[in-house]
């Protein structure tokens, strides 16, 4: 679906940033919703959409185990 998203645990991607998660947030987000910016109208929605996502996506990378390994 989203195949610019690129893939954000070990061993795929180190030093990942919050930049990182909140660019792949973003793009999902544009994804599913089909639009690169949102009408003005549509905005608060969007970006509310792209923070909750990011903040999922932080909380699944920092919980991960990977191999018996942590991932982050």
């Amino acid at each position: 679906m989203c195949r610019s998203i690129k893939t954000l645990r070990p061993p795929y991607a180190d030093d990942v940033t919050d930049e990182d998660v909140r660019a792949a947030a973003l793009q999902y987000v544009r994804k599913i919703s089909g639009f690169r910016a949102p009408a003005s109208h549509n905005a608060e929605a969007f970006e509310r959409a792209v923070e909750e996502i990011a903040q999922s996506t932080a909380a699944l990378l920092e919980t991960l185990e990977v191999r018996g390994g942590r991932a982050r």
